[in-house]
Formats: C-alpha cells, sequence, structure tokens
C-alpha cells in the first residue's frame, strides 16, 4: 500500500471518528445517556418472551413479537442495539426499572404500576376473555360469575387485575405462569382460563373441543415504560411511540406477528383505550 493510499485511509478513518462523536454529542440530552452506553436494555415478562434453553437468548413471544420490533426500531433511531431482558412476572420489569438496571420495558397500563414507573402512550391493545373446555356452559362472562365456578388465572397478570374488578362471586384459582394456568384447566381443576386473547387462541388448539369466548371483560394497553425519574427519556419515547402509530410502524409490526384480535391503540388518555 502507497503513502498518499495510507494518507487517504488515515483521514478517513479520522472524518468518521469525528462523525461518530459529534453524532453522540448532538444526541438528544433526553437520550443521550442511551447513546453513550450503546444499547437499549429493554425488559419483558412472560408470555412475552421465549428463553433458549442451550444459548440463553431472549427471543420476542406472541405480543412479545410485536414489542420487540417496536424496541429496535427505536434502539434504531438513536443508534445503539437492543439487549432484551426476560422477567417471569409484570412486578418482575417494574422493580428492573426502579432498580435501574434496565432501561425501559413493556407493560400493561394500571394505577398500581403508573405509581412506580413512568409510562409512554400505549401502542397497542389486547383483549381479555375466556377459554372454556369442551361441553362447557359457559357462554358468556356474566354467566361465568356464579359461586362454585373456578376460573384460572396468572397471579399478577394485568388480566387477573381486570377480572378481580368485575368477578363478585366465582373463584379465582391462581398459577405463576400462563403454562401451568392453563394445566389448570386441562386437569379438570378449574372451569375456565381467562387471560388475554392471542395465548388463549393458541392454548384452545391443545385442548380439543375448546372454545375462546367471543365477549371480553377489558383488554390489556401495552405501552413502554421507564424508570419514574427518567422525565426526558419518557418524553423522548413518548414521541417515538406516537410517530410510530401515525407512520403504521405499529400496525406493520402486529401483522408481521401474526397475532390475532390486536390492535393499535389510538392516541389520547390511556384509561380511555379499554
Amino acid at each position: 500500500m502507497n503513502k498518499r493510499l495510507q494518507f487517504l485511509l488515515m483521514i478517513v478513518a479520522l472524518l468518521a471518528t469525528v462523525a461518530t462523536a459529534d453524532a453522540q454529542q448532538s444526541a438528544d440530552p433526553r437520550v443521550a445517556d442511551l447513546v453513550r452506553a450503546g444499547k437499549l436494555r429493554a425488559a419483558l415478562p412472560l408470555p412475552q418472551y421465549t428463553k433458549d434453553p442451550v444459548t440463553g437468548e431472549i427471543r420476542g413471544h406472541g405480543t412479545g413479537t410485536v414489542t420487540v420490533q417496536i424496541a429496535h426500531a427505536l434502539a434504531a433511531r438513536l443508534g445503539v442495539e437492543v439487549q432484551l431482558v426476560g422477567y417471569p412476572t409484570p412486578t418482575g420489569v417494574v422493580e428492573c426499572l426502579k432498580a435501574g438496571a434496565c432501561d425501559m420495558g413493556f407493560l400493561g397500563i394500571n394505577p398500581s404500576r403508573a405509581a412506580a414507573v413512568g409510562f409512554a402512550p400505549p401502542h397497542m391493545l389486547v383483549p381479555f376473555t375466556y377459554l372454556v373446555p369442551a361441553g362447557s356452559s359457559i357462554r358468556s362472562v356474566a354467566e361465568s360469575d356464579k359461586p362454585g365456578v373456578r376460573i384460572a388465572v396468572v397471579r399478577n397478570h394485568e388480566s387477573t387485575l381486570a377480572l378481580s374488578r368485575v368477578i363478585k362471586h366465582a373463584e379465582l384459582v391462581y398459577a405463576e405462569t400462563p403454562d401451568p394456568t392453563f394445566d389448570l384447566l386441562r386437569n379438570g381443576h378449574a372451569d375456565a382460563f381467562a387471560g388475554a386473547l392471542p395465548p388463549l387462541l393458541a392454548y384452545s388448539t391443545q385442548l380439543p373441543g375448546s372454545r375462546v369466548l367471543e365477549d371480553r371483560y377489558g383488554a390489556n394497553i401495552h405501552a413502554m415504560a421507564v424508570p419514574k425519574d427518567k422525565a426526558g427519556r419518557l418524553a423522548y419515547i413518548s414521541e417515538f411511540i406516537e410517530e410510530a402509530k401515525a407512520s403504521g410502524l405499529v400496525q406493520r409490526a402486529i401483522e408481521r406477528a401474526g397475532q390475532p384480535g390486536i390492535r393499535v391503540a389510538s392516541p389520547g388518555n390511556p384509561i380511555a383505550q379499554k
């Protein structure tokens, strides 16, 4: 390599270094810490992810395939990499955010969580309903609310919190995660399985003759959440989410995920989205 070419390559490398430094210095101050770190630590609760038993790699699953696409879009806008972190419950995601162990997370909006973390505008809604076994006499949510009826639910899940506000007489039977909750129904220890529509449709294929009810008792309002003390980051992400909805990015993510029953959240008050 001649000296002239070496000199030109050196100049190119120097200009690239300067450009990178300028980009970092000119990064929006609300997210400058994420740009400096070079990564976006995004937390997901079950059942939004699966974990490779060999490599330990976290991948989006179910509605998580939508949220992971959105996380990657945000990271691309920031010019950083995504690092997915999985937790068995939404409470774990909240604790992660409070401890500063993750930069943002995906959660269902509810008043108790809003007191602990900051929520961006919602990006999608997931209806709540029931899966009932073959031969069940339960045709609606109202028909299930009777003494002696047992409803299997995931402890601390948004669908369970919503159901607890409307059920007066039926008994809620708890499990810690979705698979054992489904086992309660499959093994005859519950008369219905309450939860989000997409996973219930998937579980119905494993229980011949079962059916998913047509009516709903609520919806999971999905949103990005950040630590409570990160007001600047929240403002930046809120702008990103509104743009992502308006541009069709969220709708395309839902379509690519192939998740039936999910719709894009409209702008406005998150509580009014239910």
